[in-house]
C-alpha cells in the first residue's frame, strides 16, 4: 500500500510538473519581441543618468539542451533497438535511459518529413509535398518553406537558444543551392546559427559537396579515412564543446542528419566485415528473424503478421548461387553504415556526458525519414543515378558481381536491392515513397531526457507523427507558439504535443487524424482505423503505375492489425468510403492537391537563372554550381569554348567539368592534347581525344556536340577545335537523359568533386592561362 502511494505521488507530481509547462510558458507570441523601452535616466551628464542597456533574450528557466537526430532510408526492421538484424547499442542505450514509440510516423520520402518535423506542419502545408529536386508550381509542392511556417530553429534561436545543423539538409529548392543563392531557405536563412553538411538528396560519404553556412567548402585534406559521418560527429561535438564553454547556462539546439543510410551506402571496410555471413539466409528468413525478435522484445504486439512479400520480388530460395553472394554482401555493406553511423552517434552521446549536460539534454531520435529504399530495384546498383535516370537494370547484376569487392568503398555509388528494403520494414507493406502503408512511413522513435522522463526503457504505442514533434518541443521548453515570426503572421502548428505521453504509457491517443500522400501513395489515420490506396513502388515504374484515383482503397483496424496484413475494405465498405471522403477532406485542407500524375525533373515554371539563355560566360574560380543552375546541356546540341593562354613548355587541367565518376562530362587538357570525357553512368565511359597536340599561345579550344534528337539519352557526335580548325572527332552513342548527378557540380578551371574518367586526378587545376569558358546552346531540348 505504501508503495502504491509514493507511485501515486510520484505520478501526481509529474502531473503537476506538466500542467506548470504550460502555466510558465512566456507570453511572447510575437518574434522577434518589440525593443524594449528605455527605463535608465537621461541626463546632461552621464553622472546625473543611470544607463538601462538591452539584455539578451533568455530561454525559459531550466529549459533543455536539445539533440533532434533524424537518419535517413531507414526501417523499423533494420536497426537491433527495435528488433532489427543490425547492433545498434548506442541507440539501444538511450532508449534503455527514456522511451521508445512504435506507432511513429514520418511523410513517407525525405523533403516532406524534414520540413513538417522542422515546422510542425504537414508536409504540404509547410510547402513540402515532394522533394526539393521535384518542386512544382502549387501551393503544396514548391517545396519552399514558407514564411508563415517558422521552423523550430527560428523560434528557439529568438528565444534564447544557440542552434546548428550537421548533416542532409534537402529542404531548399533545388534551384536556390548555387553560390548565387537566394539564400532564404539554406539552413541560416531559416532558424540556424551555423550549418555545416550538404544541401541535396544525397551525396558521397567519401567525398561530399560540402557547405559551411552559405559558403562551399572542401573535405578536410590529408584524412586518407575521411568519411562524412565521422565528419559531421566531429563538428558536431566541437561546436556543442564551444558553445557550452563560452555559454555554459544557454542552451543548445542540434539538428544531426546524417546522410546515412540513404544511398550511396559507403562505409569503412571495417565495419563492412563486422557482418560478413550474417545475411547468407537470405531476406525471406531475416523477416521471419527479425518479427520473432520484434515480438520478444515487445516492440510489435504478440500475434503480429508478417506482410506478404510483393509478387514481383523473387524468393530468397529461388537466387542463383550467384545472385545470393552478390547480394547478401550487398546487405553486410548496408549494415555496415548503420552500424558505422550508430558510433558515430554514440561519440555525441559520450561529447554530452562529458560536457556534464546528459541530465538536461532533450535526445530525440527518429530511426529514419521514410521506410527503407527500393532504388536499388531487383538487381541492387552500382550506381543509384540509373533509376534517377529511368533506365533500365541491364546487366547491372553482371557489372555489380565483377565489382563486389569494391561495394562501400569510394568507387561505387551502390545501393542493395528491393527484397532488402522490404525485410528493413518488417513486418510491414511496401517502402519508401509508398506513403500508403506503414513499410513507409513507420519509423522507429526514441525520446530521451534523464530529468525528466522516469519510465527509462519504456514503450509508447500513441499513434504520432513527425509533425508532432516541434509541438513537444516548444512545450517541454515552456516556449509559446508564436503567432508573428519576423514580420509574418504565422500557420498553426497542425502538429500535436507528445509531452503527454511521457509519464502514462496507457494515455488515449490525442492525435485523432493524420493524412499521408507521396507520390499519389494516399492514406488516413482515424481514431484506429487506416484506409490505404497503393499507386506505384518506386523500385518498378510499371508496377501498379495508376491514375492516382483509380487507386483501390485498403481498410484496416489497427488496434487488431499492427502491420496492415488484413483488409477489411470488402467486409467495411461503408467505412472504407468514409475514410476515402475524409482523405479527400485532409487533402483540400492542407494543399495536398493536385495529385502527381508524372514526375520529373524538368520543371519549367520553376525560378531560374539558366532558362531562356543560350550563351553563358563563366570565369575562373566559378565553382561549385549546382546542376539546377548550371546550363542545361542533356539532350540537346552544345559548344564549349574555353580561351586559353598556352606556355611553351605547354598545360593541362580541366577546362570545364560537370558531375564526376558516376555520371558527367570533363573538358580538358592532358598530355598536350585536348580531351572530351563523358561519362554514361559508370556504365559507358567516351574519352574523345586530339589527334595532334594543342599549340600554344592564344588559343580557343572548342567543343562541340551535335545531338541525334530523337528520344532523351540518344548519342551524338563530338567534334574537338583548335582556333576553328578540327583537332579530334568522336561520337558518344548514350547519354545521360535528366540528371547528371544529385551532388556532383558545375566547375571551371578544376574539378571540385570526383573525376569523371580515372586519367586525371582531381582537382586537376588548369595551370596554363584561361581566360573564360563559354557555353553555347545550340537547339531546342530535345523531348
Amino acid at each position: 500500500m505504501q508503495t502504491c502511494r509514493i507511485a501515486a505521488g510520484a505520478a501526481l507530481a509529474l502531473t503537476l510538473a506538466s500542467a506548470a509547462w504550460a502555466q510558465s510558458a512566456p507570453k511572447r507570441t510575437v518574434l522577434p519581441p518589440p525593443e524594449p523601452p528605455f527605463r535608465g535616466k537621461l541626463a546632461t551628464l552621464s553622472t546625473d543618468s543611470k544607463p538601462d542597456y538591452p539584455q539578451w533574450v533568455k530561454a525559459p528557466a531550466g529549459a533543455p539542451n536539445i539533440l533532434l537526430v533524424l537518419l535517413d532510408d531507414t526501417g523499423f526492421g533494420q536497426p537491433s533497438t527495435f528488433g532489427g538484424p543490425i547492433a545498434t547499442p548506442n541507440f539501444s542505450r538511450i532508449a534503455q535511459t527514456g522511451l521508445r514509440y512504435n506507432q511513429f510516423h514520418t511523410a513517407g520520402v525525405c523533403s516532406p518529413t524534414r520540413a513538417a518535423l522542422l515546422t510542425g506542419r504537414n508536409a504540404h502545408s509547410a510547402g513540402t509535398g515532394t522533394i526539393t529536386e521535384l518542386g512544382e508550381g502549387y501551393p503544396g509542392y514548391t517545396t519552399i518553406l514558407p514564411r508563415s511556417t517558422a521552423t523550430i530553429a527560428e523560434i528557439l534561436r529568438q528565444n534564447g537558444y544557440n542552434t546548428a545543423m550537421f548533416g542532409k539538409w534537402h529542404n531548399t529548392p533545388d534551384h536556390e543551392t548555387s553560390p548565387a543563392g537566394p539564400f532564404d531557405h539554406w539552413p541560416t536563412g531559416v532558424g540556424f546559427e551555423y550549418f555545416y553538411g550538404f544541401l541535396g538528396g544525397d551525396t558521397n560519404q567519401w567525398n561530399p559537396a560540402l557547405y559551411e553556412n552559405t559558403l562551399p567548402v572542401q573535405k578536410p585534406a590529408g584524412k586518407s579515412d575521411y568519411h562524412f559521418t565521422t565528419d559531421i560527429a566531429d563538428r558536431a561535438i566541437s561546436w556543442m564543446r564551444t558553445q557550452k564553454s563560452v555559454a555554459g547556462d544557454k542552451p543548445f539546439f542540434v539538428y544531426w542528419a546524417p546522410g546515412a543510410t540513404h544511398a550511396p551506402h559507403h562505409a569503412p571496410r571495417e565495419w563492412i566485415d563486422k557482418f560478413k555471413g550474417q545475411f547468407d539466409q537470405g531476406w525471406d528468413k531475416v523477416r521471419e528473424e527479425t518479427l520473432a525478435r520484434q515480438i520478444q522484445m515487445g516492440v510489435v504486439p504478440p500475434g503480429t503478421k508478417l506482410t506478404p512479400r510483393p509478387q514481383n520480388i523473387k524468393a530468397w530460395d529461388s537466387l542463383s548461387a550467384d545472385e545470393k553472394r552478390l547480394f547478401a554482401h550487398m546487405q553486410e555493406v548496408f549494415a555496415g553504415f548503420l552500424a558505422h553511423t550508430d558510433h558515430e552517434f554514440g561519440r555525441l552521446l559520450d561529447a554530452i556526458e562529458q560536457i556534464g549536460v546528459a541530465d538536461n539534454t532533450l535526445v530525440i531520435v527518429s530511426i529514419g525519414d521514410n521506410g527503407p529504399s527500393s532504388e536499388g530495384r531487383f538487381q541492387g546498383s552500382l550506381n543509384e543515378t540509373a533509376i534517377l535516370n529511368h533506365l533500365p537494370e541491364g546487366d547491372e547484376f553482371q557489372r555489380a558481381l565483377a565489382r563486389i569487392d569494391q561495394l562501400g568503398g569510394p568507387y561505387t555509388n551502390n545501393h542493395y536491392p528491393v527484397g532488402w528494403a522490404v525485410a528493413g520494414a518488417t513486418p510491414f507493406k511496401w517502402v519508401k515513397a509508398v506513403a500508403s502503408h506503414f513499410g513507409g512511413t513507420r519509423n522507429p522513435l526514441i525520446v530521451s531526457w534523464p530529468r525528466r522522463i522516469r519510465d527509462k526503457g519504456g514503450l509508447r504505442s500513441q499513434f504520432h507523427h513527425c509533425a508532432d514533434i516541434a509541438p513537444t518541443i516548444l512545450e517541454v521548453t515552456s516556449i509559446a507558439e508564436p503567432t508573428e515570426v519576423n514580420g509574418t503572421k504565422q500557420k498553426p502548428m497542425e502538429g500535436v504535443s507528445m509531452a503527454y505521453t511521457f509519464d502514462n504509457a496507457q494515455a488515449p491517443t490525442r492525435k485523432e487524424t493524420q493524412y499521408f500522400e507521396t507520390f499519389g501513395n494516399r492514406g488516413v489515420y482515424h481514431k484506429g482505423w487506416m484506409a490505404s490506396a497503393f499507386r506505384i513502388a518506386g523500385y518498378d515504374p510499371t508496377f501498379g503505375f495508376l491514375n492516382p484515383l483509380d487507386a483501390k482503397w485498403e481498410l484496416y483496424k489497427l488496434d487488431e492489425d499492427f502491420s496492415q496484413a488484413n483488409d477489411l475494405a470488402s467486409q467495411y465498405p461503408q467505412k472504407a468510403k468514409e475514410l476515402a471522403d475524409l482523405w479527400m477532406r485532409e487533402a483540400k485542407k492542407y494543399n495536398v492537391l493536385p495529385l502527381t500524375v508524372v514526375n520529373s525533373f524538368a520543371t519549367s515554371n520553376r525560378p531560374s537563372y539558366t532558362r531562356g539563355r543560350t550563351s553563358f560566360t563563366y570565369y575562373p574560380g566559378t565553382v561549385r554550381i549546382t546542376e539546377g543552375s548550371a546550363p542545361t546541356i542533356v539532350n540537346r546540341s552544345h559548344t564549349i569554348t574555353a580561351d586559353v593562354v598556352i606556355p611553351e613548355s605547354g598545360a593541362e587541367g580541366i577546362l570545364v567539368t560537370e558531375g564526376g565518376r558516376f555520371g558527367g562530362y570533363a573538358f580538358y587538357v592532358r598530355q598536350g592534347k585536348l580531351h572530351y570525357a563523358y561519362n554514361f553512368i559508370d556504365r559507358e565511359r567516351y574519352v574523345v581525344a586530339s589527334s595532334q597536340p594543342v599549340p600554344s599561345g592564344k588559343v580557343s579550344l572548342t567543343m562541340h556536340y551535335a545531338c541525334d534528337g530523337g528520344q532523351p539519352g540518344g548519342g551524338g557526335t563530338v567534334t574537338l577545335l583548335a582556333n576553328g580548325n578540327e583537332i579530334g572527332h568522336g561520337r558518344l552513342e548514350k547519354t545521360i537523359p535528366f540528371r547528371l548527378s544529385l551532388d556532383e557540380t558545375f566547375d571551371v578551371g578544376e574539378d571540385t568533386g570526383t573525376p569523371v574518367v580515372e586519367d586525371y586526378q582531381v582537382p586537376f587545376r588548369f595551370n596554363g592561362q584561361l581566360d573564360k569558358v563559354t557555353i553555347v546552346l545550340e537547339d531546342e531540348r530535345k523531348s
